[in-house]
């Protein structure tokens, strides 16, 4: 019997074992550790020429007090590309289309860019909750949605990572069975399905990068709000 397509997105286990914490530690060994040397070797200076240049980019709408988070926001971007992008490869689990561990990264992080507003500057994080120029009696609803859009950030974050993810997985996986069924009965038809099927890998591979970048990017501007 078939098994289900969601059945790829199951959390794997050995002897009952969760084994998602070793699929989350893995990247980590993957990535070359810099050398004591001044010359670097291509490898290495390829992933600091890409780490300084998003650092870059991502720090330069912010103030001197956000640069503080250039380590974790980086760190974060690196991890999330990395675990999409293994994810891709064939009989390998992609910890990023479980929900619960995108939540765990958007809430903390969004909390804390809320909690950093209220300490430092309480009047302006307060007064996102209502746009200037606000008619008075728009104000108690104004009020209300703008709260409920405030902690609708971070679920946000999280389904918009496991959405994007979650359905491209899918739908990869859909066509290759197409491919397979169609391949005996009509093989010009499958031909040029598995030619879709490519195209939609590499497509996969762009949708992989770019999420892990808005996710980092969404983080850095709630931070800009708040300091």
């Amino acid at each position: 019997m078939m098994a289900s397509f969601f059945d790829q997105f199951a959390s794997p286990s050995f002897l009952g074992i969760p084994l998602i914490a070793v699929a989350i530690a893995l990247p980590w060994v993957l990535f070359p550790t810099p050398p004591s040397r001044w010359i670097n070797n291509r490898l290495i200076t390829i992933q600091t020429w890409f780490i300084n240049r998003f650092t870059n980019q991502l720090m330069m709408p912010l103030n001197v007090g956000g640069h503080k988070w250039a380590l974790l926001l980086a760190s974060l971007m690196v991890f999330l590309i990395t675990i999409n992008m293994l994810g891709l490869l064939p009989y390998a689990f992609t910890p990023t289309t479980q929900l619960s561990l995108n939540m765990g990264f958007a809430v903390p992080l969004w909390l804390a860019t809320v909690i950093i507003g209220m300490r430092n500057q309480p009047t302006v994080a307060l007064g996102h909750l209502l746009p200037e120029g606000t008619p008075i009696p728009l104000i108690p609803v104004l009020i209300i949605i703008e709260t409920i859009s405030l902690f609708i950030r971070p679920l946000a974050l999280g389904v918009r990572l496991t959405a994007n993810l979650t359905a491209g997985h899918l739908l990869i996986q859909l066509i290759a069975t197409a491919v397979f069924v169609l391949l005996p009965m009509m093989p010009t038809v499958a031909v040029l399905t598995a030619a879709v099927l490519f195209l939609l890998t590499l497509l996969e591979v762009a949708v992989a990068m770019i999420q892990a970048y808005v996710f980092v990017l969404l983080l850095s501007l709630y931070l800009q709000e708040n300091v």
